[in-house]
C-alpha cells in the first residue's frame, strides 16, 4: 500500500465505438486533455491514466478498469476522476453502486467534472441518480437503433459480420461480397477432406499445429492486421477441436451469407448466444464457395455420428455406416489389445445390449468387410470407367423401379393419415357438443379427450416426416453422372481409405448368414452407394467371410 501522499490520482477514460460516432469531444485524447488540465489546477498529483478504448458502458467488464479496481482494493488510489458519469457507467444500478458504496468503503474520492459530481460534498450529488438513469436511456436507445439497422440489412441478405471468416477477406466496400483468400481458403479446404477422410475435429486441431499452421486469429493479426479477443501471440499454432467443429458447420464455406445465427441476451450483457436454426436467415450462393456441396454432405453426415476414439487410440472407419438388415441398429466394433488385427469384429447393438433373445449376433470381420466393400466399389467403378452409357441407364433403370414403389407406398400412407387427422377434428366437434349438452359425463370426455388428443399429436409429427421423405424421394434421381465423375477420379484403390469409403458408400447393411455361426456359409451384405442404392438383388450377394479374400458376385450386367 502506497503512503497517503503517494496514492494515486486515477484518471479514467473510456471510449465505446458507438460514442466515437459522435465526434472529437468524447475521444480518448480530449478526454485525457480535460482530465489533466483539472487535476494540475486542483492540485492532484502522483496522476495516472487508466484507459478503455472500445468498451461499452453497459457493463464494467473492461481490462482497464478492472486494474483500477484491483490498484483501488490494494489502497493505492486516493482518488478517481472522469470526464464526466457516462465515462464511468452507463448503468444505472451499477454505477450508482461504484460511486455510493464501493468508492467510499476503500475511501476513494470520485470526480465527474462536467457533471460536477464529487463525492466529498454532498450536495453535489442530487441530481446524479436522474443523470445516472439517462445515460443508461442512451445507451438503451442506441442499442435498439443498431439493432434496428442491423436486423434490415441481414433481412436484405447483407452481410451483418464484423470480420472476415477464415478463408475469406473483405470486399472493396462494407457492403461487397466476400472474397476468397487463397492462402487459408486452402486450409479451409483441407480440414473439410480430411473430416470427410474420417478425422475428428480434435484429430484435424492436433495437425495443423504439429504443422505449424497459424490459427485464424493468428492468421488475420498477421496479415491484415486486425485483433480480437482470441489472439494469442504466445501461442500462433493454437487451434482447437471446438474452433475446427464450428468451421465445419459454417455454411459460409458452402457460399451462403448465414444473418441473425447469434443474438446477444441484452444491451446489458453482450454474450453471444446461438438462436434455433428456424430463425436464422440463410440467402445461398452470396460469394464463391470453397467447399462443394457433396463435400459438405459427407462432411455433415459423419460429424452426426459420434466417432470415439478407442484406448487403442484408433477409430472405426465405419461409424455411423453399418447396420443390422434385421433390427436396424447400427453394428458395434469389437477390438481388444489381446485380439488380432484381423479378429477385430462387428455385432449387432441389440445383440449386445438384449441378448439373442431380440436379435441375431450378424457377425462379420472388420478385414472381411473391408474387402468386401473395397472389391464392390472397385468393380462398380470399373463398369462405370468402361462403360458409361450403358451402366449410367442400368442404374437409372434399377433405382427408377424402386423409388416409383417406395413412393407409392408413402403416398398411400400419407393419405391415410390425413384422412384420420380430418376424422380426429370431426370426432373433437362432436365430442364437444355432447360434453355441452350432457350426453357424455365429464370422465368420460377427458378420457376421450386424452386418447383422440395423443393420436392427433402424433399425426402431427408423423405427417410432416412422412411428406419430407416424399419430396426427398421425389427429388432423388439417381446421380450416375456424380457416381462416373468420382470413379474417374478414384483409379488407383488398393486399399479402403476412410476418404474412399465415405466418397462413395451411404449405408452398409448386414444379413445374418444363411447358417448361423458357420465360417463358410453364406452372408449377404447390401451395400447403399451415395449416389444410387439398388434392391438387394440387383445390388451384390456376398459369400461368407473365411480366412482367404470373400467372394462376391455383383448383380450388374455383364
Amino acid at each position: 500500500m502506497l503512503q497517503p501522499n503517494q496514492k494515486i490520482t486515477a484518471l479514467y477514460c473510456r471510449l465505446s465505438r458507438d460514442d466515437n460516432l459522435e465526434g472529437d469531444s468524447n475521444s480518448i485524447q480530449n478526454q485525457k486533455l480535460i482530465l489533466q488540465k483539472y487535476a494540475d489546477e486542483n492540485g492532484f498529483q502522483n496522476t495516472r491514466f487508466y484507459v478503455d478504448d472500445g468498451y461499452s458502458g453497459a457493463n464494467f467488464n473492461r481490462p482497464a478498469f478492472e486494474q483500477m479496481m484491483d490498484d483501488m482494493s490494494n489502497g493505492d488510489i486516493a482518488v478517481i476522476i472522469t470526464k464526466d458519469l457516462s465515462r464511468l457507467g452507463r448503468n444505472q444500478l451499477h454505477t450508482g453502486l461504484y460511486i455510493e458504496e464501493i468508492f467510499p468503503s476503500n475511501d476513494v474520492r470520485y470526480i465527474a467534472v462536467n457533471d460536477n459530481v464529487d463525492t466529498k460534498y454532498e450536495n453535489s450529488n442530487e441530481l446524479m441518480p436522474f443523470k445516472n438513469l439517462f445515460n443508461e436511456w442512451h445507451v438503451r436507445d442506441c442499442s435498439r437503433k443498431v439493432r434496428n439497422v442491423v436486423n434490415a440489412k441481414a433481412q436484405r441478405g447483407i452481410r451483418v459480420g464484423t470480420r472476415a471468416p477464415y478463408g475469406y477477406r473483405k470486399g472493396a466496400t462494407k457492403d461487397s461480397p466476400l472474397l476468397v483468400d487463397e492462402e487459408a481458403a486452402a486450409v479451409v479446404k483441407r480440414i473439410f477432406a480430411m473430416c470427410a477422410g474420417g478425422m475428428g475435429p480434435a484429430q484435424i486441431a492436433k495437425q495443423l499445429k504439429k504443422e505449424c499452421i497459424y490459427s485464424p486469429s493468428m492468421y488475420a493479426y498477421t496479415k491484415f492486421g486486425t485483433s480480437h479477443s482470441g489472439l494469442n501471440a504466445e501461442r500462433p499454432y493454437n487451434w482447437t477441436g471446438d474452433m475446427v467443429a464450428d468451421m465445419l458447420q459454417n455454411m459460409v464455406y458452402l457460399g451462403h451469407t448465414v444473418n441473425l445465427r447469434y443474438s446477444t441476451k441484452s444491451y446489458k450483457d453482450k454474450k453471444r448466444c446461438e438462436r434455433p436454426k428456424s430463425e436464422w436467415l440463410i440467402f445461398e450462393n452470396t460469394h464463391e464457395e470453397l467447399v462443394d456441396q457433396e463435400t459438405w454432405d459427407i462432411v455433415q453426415e459423419v460429424r452426426s455420428h459420434k466417432r470415439r476414439r478407442t484406448n487403442m487410440d484408433e477409430q472405426n472407419m465405419f461409424s455411423g455406416l453399418v447396420y443390422c438388415a434385421d433390427c436396424g441398429k447400427p453394428m458395434v466394433l469389437h477390438r481388444a489389445h489381446t485380439m488380432k488385427p484381423e479378429q477385430n469384429h462387428f455385432t449387432c447393438r441389440t445383440y449386445k445390449k438384449d441378448g439373442a433373445e431380440v436379435c441375431s449376433a450378424h457377425y462379420i470381420r472388420e478385414v472381411a468387410l473391408k474387402e468386401i466393400v473395397l472389391e464392390t466399389i472397385r468393380r462398380a467403378t470399373e463398369f462405370a470407367r468402361s462403360d458409361p452409357e450403358r451402366f449410367a441407364a442400368y442404374i437409372q433403370q434399377k433405382q427408377s423401379t424402386e423409388v416409383a414403389k417406395e413412393i407409392r407406398g408413402l403416398e398411400r400412407e400419407l393419405s391415410t393419415m390425413r384422412k384420420r387427422d380430418g376424422e380426429l377434428d370431426v370426432v373433437f366437434k362432436r365430442m364437444y357438443e355432447d360434453s355441452a349438452l350432457g350426453r357424455v359425463s365429464n370422465e368420460q370426455f377427458r378420457l376421450l379427450s386424452e386418447a383422440y388428443s395423443k393420436e392427433k399429436a402424433q399425426l402431427a409429427e408423423a405427417i410432416p416426416a412422412t411428406e419430407e421423405r416424399l419430396e426427398k424421394l421425389r427429388s432423388s434421381m439417381a446421380n450416375a453422372k456424380n457416381f462416373i465423375a468420382k470413379a474417374r477420379k478414384f483409379t488407383d484403390m488398393t486399399e479402403l481409405t476412410p476418404e474412399l469409403l465415405r466418397t462413395f458408400v451411404a449405408k452398409i447393411i448386414v444379413y445374418e448368414k444363411e447358417v448361423k455361426y458357420s465360417k463358410h456359409a453364406p452372408q449377404k451384405i447390401h451395400i447403399c452407394f451415395r449416389d444410387f442404392n439398388l434392391n438387394e438383388t440387383d445390388d451384390m450377394l456376398l459369400c461368407g467371410e473365411t480366412t482367404e479374400k470373400a467372394d462376391s458376385t455383383i448383380a450388374l450386367p455383364a
